[in-house]
């Protein structure tokens, strides 16, 4: 008797399971996606619902969380507390690295949305000058590791210098509050201070900056790849009206931030939104932070970068999507 009810909990857990998860027929209940100041593409999808338009008819849930940078994108992944999360290239390979279960499909942005920032008074001209000194960055993203490659650039250990972890805003007010030297700045606090403060960026590459990783969790993408597609979808016709709509964009991504128009104009002139298919030049990008990063232990040096980058990057569906 016990067996059978044993067999019975257990058959009843499943079915719990699978409603929960998504319906028999081959379809989820919701869709969990981030949005971020730094995504402008997906303020633009979340503002007009193209996505909730595209499944209207579905019965399927759209569910937003807001991700206040590329570390809390990646934990929303790794807790499954999101299907699709946007991060950085160079912030997903560390997060891949240690086990995320996720996949680059979409590429969100070429952005020059990091560099070294200080004050004006600061009398720091060189990033030679950084030496001993306090910067702020929030650690696993995009603004951390350009830190990274610019001190190694120039020849100086991450150990030369004191590194405050504080998330993006935070360094922001830390900056201008004299609390710290420098910043790794992520937009749109970075152009924010830099119109509305002394500040100024001290050291800029866009080489260094890794491009806008839209990710999703293998198990999503294994067990809906259609609604993978359909998101892809969507984030093209969010990508399209950004092209067409600057203006429009820039009150967008004001509102959303609570920022100024202009300092919202000057985060998304830093921005290329014309390329949106994963390939080798994102795979290139992210192996060279990877070489840094294992340069400087944040990664074992035992790790195959080359291999985890082909694992992470698949382009098979945008290709398949985007015409």
């Amino acid at each position: 008797m016990k067996r059978y009810l044993f067999i019975l909990i257990g058959l009843i857990s499943f079915i719990l399971v699978g409603c929960s998860e998504g319906n028999t027929d081959g379809k989820p209940n919701k869709i969990r996606l981030d949005y971020a100041t730094y995504s402008p593409i997906s303020l633009v999808l979340k503002e007009f619902g193209f996505l909730e338009e595209e499944l209207k008819d579905e019965g399927i849930e759209i569910e937003w969380v807001f991700s206040q940078g590329s570390n809390k994108a990646l934990e929303f992944l790794n807790s499954n507390s999101v299907d699709f999360g946007s991060a950085a290239g160079a912030a997903t390979l560390i997060s891949k690295v240690n086990g995320a279960p996720i996949k680059n499909v979409y590429i969100f942005s070429k952005p020059e949305w990091t560099a070294l920032v200080t004050l004006e008074d600061e009398n720091i001209d060189l990033v030679a000058d950084l030496k001993g000194k306090k910067i702020a960055a929030t650690i696993g993203t995009d603004p951390y590791i350009f830190l990274l490659r610019a001190l190694n650039e120039q020849g100086i250990d991450p150990s030369e210098v004191e590194i405050v972890n504080l998330q993006h805003g935070d360094g922001a007010t830390a900056l201008t509050s004299g609390s710290v030297n420098a910043w790794a700045g992520l937009d749109p606090h970075m152009a924010r201070v830099e119109l509305e403060s002394s500040a100024q960026l001290l050291y800029r590459n866009p080489d260094f900056n890794t491009y806008g990783f839209l990710n999703v969790r293998e198990d999503f993408a294994k067990k809906y790849p259609g609604y993978v597609k359909r998101v892809i979808e969507a984030y093209e016709k969010a990508r399209k009206w950004t092209l067409e709509n600057p203006e429009k964009v820039a009150e967008i991504l004001a509102e959303e931030a609570q920022i100024d128009l202009e300092v919202a104009k000057l985060q998304l002139e830093r921005n290329d939104f014309t390329e949106s298919i994963p390939g080798n030049a994102h795979q290139k990008a992210i192996i060279e932070a990877g070489k840094i990063l294992q340069q400087s232990e944040v990664i074992d040096k035992t790790v195959n970068i080359q291999e985890i980058a082909t694992e992470l990057i698949d382009s098979s569906i945008a290709e398949s999507t985007i015409k």
